[in-house]
This record gives C-alpha cells, sequence and structure tokens, in this order.
C-alpha cells in the first residue's frame, strides 16, 4: 500500500472538503483502449489520524504484471511524481493484476515523511485544484492503464446557504422597491429606484452566464457561479425533472444519457471546451454520499470493493455543465425554465387577485387609502405591466434557453415551445417599442420635444417601465438595451463549445454597452448614474477576467486559480454593495422628489401665477371663475348708472380683513369711514408704461368692460367728459388684451369724488 501514500496525500493536496480530510473527487480512464480499467476509485485521508482508507476496483483482461508511474499536480504544476513496483510496496492486490475483476479497499497509516509533504492551506482553501494520474505499464514498457482523479477537501464557496442568502438580497430589492413605488403613486414623471429589484436580478444573471462559458474554470469559480442559477429559473426540482423526463421520452426524446435518473448515478467531467486539447478534465463529484448510493461487493480471492453499480462518468462543458451541476439534464432546461415561469406568473396573478378582492370588499364596508384607488380601477393593466416587466427581466436568458434548445434539445414538443415563447416575447417587446416610438414622435410634431412621455399621465402609466430610469432626453436607450440583452444570449448559446468565440464575442458586446452608457449618462439621478456603469464596467472586467481561462491561450493554471478567486471578491463585493444600497436607495426615493414632477409642478405653478394676476379673494382672481365654495354672487346696481350691471359679490357686513372677499388688509387702504378722494386718473394707462405705478383697484368693485344693455332701474349715471359708464363685474377669464381693457374703461381725466360722496347718491351703504 506504499504506492497509494503519495497518490493519496499529494493528489488530494489540491481539494477542500471537511476538516483536515482530503477525498478524490470523480475519476477518468485516460486510456479507453487499455487492458486495465478502474471502474472505481474512493479515497479518503484524515490528517488527524494520519490514515488513508481506500477502495479501488477495476478490470484487466489477463493476469500480468505491472509497474505503475504517479504524477500529482497543484494549480498545474507538478508537486510529485514517482515510478514503483506494486510487488515491490506489498500491494498483493496488483501483484499481479489478475484477469476479470479486482478489488482492493482496506486502511493504511501514512509514515511522517509523507505527512510533511502535505500543506496545510491543502486543508482549509476552498476549491483548491489538484489531479493526480496514475499510469500502469507492462514488462515492455506498453500502456496498460490509465487513470486521472480529482481532489476536494470539502471546503467549497458553493454553500447551500449561500443561493438562499442571494435570494434574500433580491427580494429585500423587491420589497423596498415596492415601498418606494407606493411612495410615488400617482406621480407622473418618477424615476426607477437606482438600485431596483431589476438591477440586482440582472448583476445575479451576469454571475450566472459567466459560469456558463466552455473554458476551462477554476473549481473555485465554477462553483461561485452556480449560486446564482436561480436568478435565471434554474431551480432543482427533482418531482420537477421526473415529470420532464417522461414528457420527453412521450415526445421524441432520448433518455439513456440525459435524464435525472442518469444524472444521479453519473460523475460529471468537465472538459475545458478547448478544440485542441479535449482531454483535459476537471472533475466534481456532487456529494460524497451520492457514490454509496446502492453496495455491491465485486473480490477476487479475499478482496472485496464496495461499488456502487453502474456509475458512469459524464463528460460536459459549457452550459450543459452549468446546469448538470443543479442535477438539471441539459435537455430539460428550457422545460425547467418555462414551468418555473409559469409558476412565478400565475403567483402574481393570484396575489393581485388576492388584492382586488380585499380592496373591494373594503370599499363596500369603508374607505381605503386613495393612493389604492388607482390599483383598484386598473387592476388588468397592472397585471399585464408586472408579465410585461418579467418578461423584459428574462428576456436575455430565455433567448439563451431558447437557442440552447433548439441546437441540444430531442424533444420536438420542447422546441415548438421554445419557438412560440421565443416569438411570443420577442414581439411583446416590439410592440410596445413601436407603439412607444410612435407616441414619441406623435409628441414632437405638437410640442418639439418627447416630454409627454414623462408628463402624460395616461402614457407614463402605460409605457414608463421600459424608460423610467432614464432622463428624458434618453428614453430611446431601452432599445438598445433589448438588443443587448437578445445579443448576450445569442452569442453564448450558439457559441456553446467554443470558448474563446463565445468569451471574445460577450466581451465586444459588454464593451459596446459601456461605450454607449459613457457616451450617454442616460440615468436619471446621478445614484443611478454611478451604480448602473459601475456594473457594467465589472462585466466587462468579469469577461475579460473569464478570457484567462480559455485553453487555447495557454496562461497557466495557477494564473487561472488567481484570476479566478479575484473575480470571486470583486462579485461579491460588488453584490453586497448593491445590498447595502438597497435599503440606502429606497429611503431616499420614499423621501425625495421626482424631478420630472418637480419641473412638472414649478410649470404648473406659473402658469396659475399667469391667470391669477389681481387677486381679489383666496378663492376669486380677477382672471378666474369663483372657486367651487363660494356663494353665487348677488345682483347689485351701480352708483354711477341707472343700468342693472352684472354680478358683483357684496361683503357680509360683520365681514373683516382675514374673511373679507376684499385684499384689504393686503394693501394700503384706510379702515376709518373718512373721506378719501379716488379720480378714475389714477386708473389711466397713458404716458409711458415703464414709469406707470402699480394700484389697487377701487374698493368694493372690480374693474371690467362696459356692461351690455339692459333695463333700466335704479341707479345714477356717473358724471365724465365722454359720458361712458362703468359698472363692476363678476372676475372673468379674459387675459388677452387686459391692457385695452382698461384703457377704454378709464379716461386720463374726471372729477374726483369721495367715498363719502358715493354713498349718498346710491342711496346705499358701500360697504368698504
Amino acid at each position: 500500500m506504499r504506492l497509494l501514500y503519495p497518490l493519496i496525500l499529494t493528489s488530494l493536496l489540491p481539494t477542500v472538503l471537511a476538516a483536515d480530510v482530503l477525498s478524490s473527487s470523480g475519476f477518468a480512464n485516460c486510456n479507453p483502449n487499455a487492458d486495465i480499467r478502474v471502474n472505481f476509485a474512493n479515497i479518503t485521508f484524515d490528517r488527524g489520524s494520519g490514515t488513508v482508507y481506500f477502495d479501488v476496483s477495476g478490470t484487466s483482461t489477463k493476469v500480468q504484471n505491472v509497474s505503475a508511474q504517479l504524477t500529482v499536480t497543484a494549480y498545474g504544476q507538478q508537486v510529485y511524481n514517482n515510478s514503483f513496483d506494486p510487488c515491490k510496496q506489498n500491494i498483493k492486490q496488483l501483484c499481479p493484476v489478475p484477469a476479470g475483476t479486482f478489488g482492493a479497499n482496506g486502511s493504511q497509516v501514512i509514515p511522517p515523511n509523507f505527512l510533511s509533504q502535505i500543506p496545510s492551506i491543502a486543508f482549509t482553501i476552498p476549491d483548491l485544484e489538484g489531479q493526480a494520474t496514475l499510469k500502469l505499464t507492462g514488462s515492455d514498457n506498453q500502456q496498460l492503464g490509465c487513470v486521472e482523479a480529482g481532489v476536494t477537501n470539502g471546503k467549497t464557496v458553493s454553500i447551500p446557504a449561500v443561493p438562499y442568502v442571494a435570494a434574500g438580497v433580491a427580494a429585500a430589492a423587491l420589497v423596498l422597491s415596492g415601498f418606494a413605488a407606493l411612495g410615488s403613486v400617482g406621480v407622473v414623471g418618477a424615476p426607477a429606484p437606482a438600485v431596483s429589484f431589476s438591477t440586482v436580478i440582472g448583476w445575479f444573471q451576469t454571475m450566472q452566464m459567466n459560469g456558463m462559458h466552455s473554458v476551462n474554470y477554476p473549481p473555485v469559480y465554477r462553483a461561485f457561479s452556480k449560486n446564482f442559477a436561480f436568478s435565471g429559473g434554474l431551480i432543482p426540482w427533482n418531482t420537477m425533472q421526473s415529470s420532464i423526463d417522461n414528457f420527453r421520452a412521450r415526445t421524441g426524446g432520448n433518455l439513456t444519457q440525459d435524464s435525472v435518473e442518469y444524472l444521479r448515478n453519473s460523475t460529471l467531467v468537465f472538459n475545458d471546451g478547448s478544440d485542441n486539447n479535449p482531454s483535459s478534465f476537471n472533475f466534481v463529484r456532487r456529494s460524497i454520499s451520492s457514490l454509496f448510493v446502492r453496495d455491491i461487493t465485486t473480490s477476487t480471492g479475499d478482496t472485496s470493493s464496495n461499488e456502487p453499480p453502474n456509475k458512469v462518468n459524464d463528460i460536459v462543458y459549457g452550459i450543459g455543465a452549468y446546469v448538470e451541476q443543479l442535477t438539471i439534464p441539459q435537455s430539460n432546461t428550457f422545460m425547467t425554465v418555462l414551468l418555473i415561469f409559469a409558476i412565478v406568473v400565475a403567483g402574481i396573478t393570484v396575489v393581485i387577485l388576492l388584492l382586488k378582492v380585499i380592496l373591494e370588499a373594503w370599499a363596500l364596508f369603508g374607505r381605503f387609502p386613495k393612493r389604492l384607488t388607482s390599483f383598484r380601477k386598473r387592476y388588468w393593466l397592472t397585471l399585464a405591466k408586472v408579465i410585461t416587466q418579467l418578461i423584459l427581466l428574462l428576456y436575455g436568458v430565455w433567448v439563451l434557453y431558447c437557442i440552447f434548445q433548439f441546437r441540444n434539445g430531442d424533444s420536438w414538443a420542447a422546441k415548438i415551445l421554445a419557438a412560440i415563447t421565443l416569438a411570443t416575447f420577442t414581439g411583446i417587446l416590439a410592440f410596445f417599442t413601436i407603439k412607444i416610438i410612435a407616441v414619441a414622435r406623435k409628441a414632437r410634431k405638437a410640442n418639439g420635444d418627447t416630454s409627454a412621455l414623462y408628463d402624460d399621465k395616461k402614457t407614463w402609466i402605460k409605457y414608463s417601465l421600459f424608460y423610467d430610469a432614464y432622463r428624458q432626453g434618453y428614453w430611446w436607450l431601452f432599445i438598445p438595451a433589448i438588443v443587448y440583452m437578445f445579443a448576450k444570449g445569442c452569442v453564448l448559446a450558439a457559441g456553446d463549445g467554443h470558448g474563446l468565440t463565445q468569451t471574445s464575442g460577450l466581451l465586444i458586446v459588454e464593451g459596446l454597452m459601456l461605450i454607449l452608457l459613457l457616451w450617454t449618462r442616460p440615468f436619471a439621478t446621478k445614484a443611478s448614474q454611478l451604480i448602473n456603469i459601475f456594473v457594467q464596467i465589472i462585466r466587462v472586467l468579469s469577461v475579460a477576467c473569464i478570457l484567462i481561462f480559455v485553453e487555447e491561450l495557454g496562461i497557466a493554471q495557477s494564473t487561472k486559480t488567481i484570476t479566478g478567486v479575484v473575480l470571486i471578491a470583486v462579485q461579491a463585493g460588488l453584490t453586497g454593495l448593491l445590498a447595502i444600497l438597497i435599503a440606502v436607495n429606497a429611503i431616499i426615493m420614499m423621501c425625495r422628489e421626482s424631478p420630472h414632477r418637480k419641473k412638472r409642478k414649478e410649470a404648473e405653478k406659473l402658469n396659475r401665477e399667469s391667470h391669477n394676476l389681481t387677486p381679489l379673494d383666496a378663492r376669486n382672481s380677477l382672471l378666474g371663475t369663483p372657486a367651487a365654495d363660494a356663494k353665487p354672487p348677488i345682483y347689485q346696481f351701480s352708483p354711477f348708472t341707472n343700468k342693472p350691471t352684472g354680478y358683483a359679490p357684496i361683503p357680509n357686513p360683520g365681514a373683516t380683513s382675514s374673511s373679507d372677499r376684499l385684499v384689504g388688509n393686503a394693501s394700503d387702504m384706510p379702515k376709518s369711514r373718512e373721506t378719501r378722494s379716488y379720480t378714475p386718473s389714477m386708473y389711466s394707462l397713458e404716458g409711458n408704461r415703464d414709469t406707470r405705478q402699480p394700484a389697487f383697484p377701487l374698493p368694493g368693485f372690480a374693474i371690467a368692460e362696459p356692461a351690455p344693455p339692459a333695463r333700466r332701474g335704479r341707479g345714477h349715471r356717473r358724471p365724465s367728459q365722454n359720458n361712458q359708464t362703468y359698472t363692476p363685474v363678476a372676475t372673468t377669464r379674459r387675459n388677452a388684451n387686459f391692457s385695452q381693457l382698461l384703457d377704454n374703461n378709464y379716461p386720463s381725466q374726471g372729477p374726483t369724488y369721495s367715498r363719502q360722496n358715493w354713498s349718498e347718491n346710491s342711496g346705499q351703504d358701500a360697504r368698504f
């Protein structure tokens, strides 16, 4: 058993599994036509006891003596190389190798000189890389067998809790984005939060797609990217996978080597996806317990081996390797995502319908908040918007899965469903794109700009989910964003199996999107600008790092591993930063007014001021109609004419300055009844307009045009040079030619009258 010492110890260097334990992880026969084939190998080293536990079995075509050469590499560097004779090492089971089936199992204590060769770091760093190769040669130096095995120490970044934590971050983004949306219900032009649910899911999908390239990933990064599979709809569910297998079997699928049952009894062997070196493998075992599903004993003489039957190696790469890590057969990929999508849509529909029922019941027994009225009236519109936003969110990965189904799927029904859904999703996005462009063109023709997309409430409610994150001048950027998602899915799926082509194409796509964002800076807020551009920079750097993993470039394995660790650190750091910013941004969005709304309110204020030049009352203006709650005015006679006047409100006798219909307390008007003279000349508009002083209208009366002819009644004609009649009338909305109106009614010269004279002539109390 001394033969196994260096093999077990050094090959176990690169793996990480349990506390101070190194174990083999998968194996592959590197010479398929050899006389000796290994069918099963499981080796574990416990540093605490210094003991190796082994279980090996295989077959041989004949009885023969062999010699062995063991080579161990770590991070691409050879750390051990030794040749030995099993007979001299007292390995009786292999001296000689028997014909037929053979096996060996047991335990051996490792000498201290071999223990010292294993660095302590091998037991602590997750997903370390190591590989052991054992070659068996005959007496004529002809190779009789070859086997490769990976090793692990049980420590990995693929932790079951990580996907749940990531899902929790996404859920928090969804909830806080919802609160931010509630804080701006009915607000036209409110921008999307800088760190929204879409931003978080889009970033998670980026990390998921980064793990689907056909390159030689370091195991540490392969395990890390697997944590975010849920963001693209890849959720392992054995019952669902069995149902999909049955569906495929009835629609032309082949389940022989592509089913969930097959994956349960296989070990994944990761090919690097290169054309030059197809025999370069990385090994991953799903779990130690999976190797002991069923126990049978094969023996030769007094040897035995506990071997799970029908355990096979499944060589995978690219997208297929990613999904099969999740125990999802690659031909089931599209159907899995389709069913998850259907479940999510059904759940959303039920939740919205439940809210609708609750609001209807609430309306029968009481009054609910006004901000919920919009949802109650637009139930179907809300449901359609949510589903459309879900389509927009998943469009990139949906294109990926559909094209992958076209290339690798075996069920004609699944291919038809992929074609229908892809055409439907693309058609929906194209429809909204055409409608938004049409609205923008119409607004540009009418107003000279496209502000109606943000200011018109109906337009905003219908289409804002596509452009609410962008400034008004860059509403069109959602079109390049859709094209960007489509291109990413196409390049990744169409280039599956060709790592260099895949990665180079995606680097170009990501780079073009980054250039577009830097050139336009289209986002509505500074926080959005900073976060989204920073995320896009990380996307470009991530693809550039993946380019290092391409086998054709011949970069050292140690460099690849370091790059993988750095990539994990950067992506994990950005994920944590987004998690922190979610809460901060949601609070800011709930407290800060939308810039679009602020601009619109300022315009409305200016518009109101232009229609309210002479405010006579808190509810009336010279150019506006009486307020809805004002008392209807009564008819009054003018003190200057015997003709009836228009409508002129008469103040209440007991009214104070704060409640009177006049703004008496806003001017230099007298508070007593002493005689004070007024002359129409003070309202003369002759002379230079720039030197004219502002003047208040006569107390109790508004300036108006001459009254129309009417029946004679009580009243007194005001003496004047041109015998013009002046009458108090109700306020009007006329704004045009207001200066001309004053010129026609008030001459520049005229007699002077006092408040006392007016009261005596009219026979009424003027009630100033």
